[in-house]
């Protein structure tokens, strides 16, 4: 079979044969139940919209009554769930494939790494046909455009870093596991360093900062930071010192990954699919779930506001989506739950994707309007609380949903969308879709061909150690310039942002104004200083600089001047 051919409709065993319904008239079939087609009406959506599979009512497939999603209501955010192996990674392939399909680029995060497969064509076999069969759908393989990332370079993709100064103070917080007056006092230090123009790229330049801070010749500075005590910048010290002997400096650094480049669309108009490979850094889920909080305030930041819209410009998985409320404090869920209800009108859909519906805060689970809900267990008391707690947030059913969420199978879910009116759909038990890629890794020889083909490659395969506040407090400590001439004088921020050329302000005891006016024999100092590289890139940090000190919101990151 070739990759465009599609394979013809059969019926199911003890369902109506013929043709699938065609858009707006689902539950058509002579035989579905008064329920049933209460339920199926429900779903009557014009075009476009995504197919999910069709409606299990009494124990069958009912192929006719088709489970769908209107296209513009996934900008109100979604939640996918269920236990393990009950076929949440599929559900996403599916979706996203589909998505690609319409023109919508989509972001996953790969936990397992077996999502590669959705550039890949798939492979036909029984399971899949029988699977069509069940819900009328006409099948044939196909891959989607895609591009692959890596967080820092670990593992097979392009590198995905951020720059510290774009990270912030909260997010690196949560990574580096500081208490809530640490995370305070390490926004101290981010103000402080905007403020004197030490631009903050990776984690050697941060502390850098802080181990100036802390010495004989820093020390005075601490009290121009008010509430930063030399102990806790001490503490925030042997934390980053700790977090980098971990090997994370890898994830901080340029060149840093403009986050536009997740909105990309293929030369035919297919969005593209970003896969973010995460099993190598499955033993730092703080950090990966963290960093994809920062892709979407970066997002946030950058877009502009569009309203509601026909399509989406993005569909952000979140997956793990546990991983990133744990332990969080008050002040970070309440930064989460304002992104997710401001992003939606930036055109961004985002899906958490978890075991239960308990493992997302109520605040942010209350704006996720569409639900897939595959089985759960309940083998121990805890496990009973879950499913009790997961049904009370579906609304009222014509099922037992205690009963049913404990019985799907392998591919079935319950779901509610947004209907085209922004009203809850009843409750469906689905038999959802086969995907069309392949469901499995890619070769990863195919993969790194495919990395290094991509037009990303070249952008940011190769890391630049440029200079930085590293580089600037070193020279300084080499005695080139002290501290002080590097805050006060021919150097200074503050002076650079007042204007300060003069002779008196620039070279304050270094050159008479006579000596200054003696001839061109020698370059004055003000052309000393101009023409020196330190000067041309602290005037650049300082413009940079003073943008991201005026942006910081939310989570204290930056916005980027693109």
């Amino acid at each position: 079979m070739s990759d465009r051919e599609t394979m013809p409709s059969t019926s199911a065993p003890g369902t109506p044969a013929g043709p699938t319904s065609t858009p707006g008239t689902p539950g058509n079939a002579p035989a579905l139940p008064a329920e049933a087609l209460k339920i199926a009406s429900g779903y009557a959506f014009g075009d476009p919209a995504l197919e999910l599979g069709a409606l299990v009512w009494d124990g069958l497939c009912r192929p006719d009554a088709r489970i769908r999603v209107p296209l513009s209501m996934l900008t109100r955010h979604g939640l996918v769930a269920g236990a393990t192996g009950t076929g949440k990674t599929k559900t996403l392939q599916l979706i996203a494939e589909q998505l690609s399909a319409q023109g919508v680029p989509v972001f996953l995060a790969d936990m397992k790494g077996d999502l590669s497969g959705i550039s890949a064509p798939g492979q036909p076999g029984e399971r899949i046909r029988s699977r069509a069969a069940d819900v009328h759908q006409e099948w044939s393989p196909d891959g989607f455009p895609a591009e692959f990332l890596a967080l820092g370079g670990i593992g097979h993709g392009i590198p995905l870093r951020a720059t510290v100064t774009s990270f912030g103070p909260v997010l690196l917080s949560r990574v580096l596991g500081l208490n809530p007056t640490q995370e305070q006092c390490l926004g101290l230090i981010f103000h402080y360093a905007d403020t004197k123009g030490l631009e903050l790229v990776d984690l050697k330049d941060l502390r850098a900062v802080v181990a100036f801070l802390i010495s004989d010749e820093g020390r005075p500075e601490l009290k121009n930071v008010g509430g930063l005590s030399t102990a806790t910048a001490g503490v925030i010290l042997r934390a980053l010192t700790a977090f980098e002997a971990q090997g994370m400096s890898a994830f901080f650094g340029e060149p840093e990954f403009d986050t536009g480049e997740l909105l990309r669309t293929a030369p035919d108009g297919r969005g593209v699919v970003s896969v973010l490979e995460l099993p190598a850094v499955q033993e730092k889920p703080q950090l990966f779930s963290t960093f994809l909080m920062w892709l979407l305030a970066d997002l946030f930041h950058d877009l502009p506001e569009v309203g509601d819209t026909d399509r989406p410009r993005l569909v952000f998985f979140f997956d793990e989506a546990h991983l990133l409320f744990e332990d969080a404090s008050k002040a970070f869920l309440a930064s989460i739950t304002q992104t997710v209800r401001l992003i939606r009108s930036k055109g961004v859909g985002v899906f958490f994707v978890t075991q239960t519906p308990k493992d997302v805060p109520s605040d942010v689970l209350a704006q996720l309007g569409n639900r897939v809900q595959h089985a759960l267990r309940a083998f121990t008391p805890d496990d009973h609380k879950a499913l009790t707690a997961t049904v009370r947030t579906f609304p009222r059913s014509e099922y037992d949903l205690d009963e049913l969420l404990t019985s799907l199978g392998t591919g079935e879910a319950v779901v509610t969308v947004l209907s085209e009116r922004g009203t809850p759909t009843p409750v469906a038990a689905t038999r959802l879709r086969a995907p069309r890629s392949l469901m499995g890794p890619v070769d990863p020889a195919e993969l790194d061909r495919s990395v290094r083909a991509s037009p990303l490659h070249g952008r940011y395969a190769q890391a630049v150690d440029r200079e930085s506040a590293y580089e600037k407090l070193s020279e300084a400590g080499r005695g080139a310039k002290g501290p002080d001439e590097m805050r006060r004088g021919a150097k200074g921020p503050d002076e650079m942002r007042r204007g300060a050329k003069g002779p008196d302000e620039m070279g304050r005891g270094a050159k008479g104004p006579d000596e200054m006016q003696a001839g061109r024999e020698q370059p004055s100092m003000v052309e000393q200083v101009v023409a020196s590289g330190v000067f041309k890139s602290l005037a650049r940090s300082i413009g940079t600089q003073l943008g991201r000190e005026i942006t910081r919101s939310l989570f204290g990151t930056a916005r980027r001047r693109r």
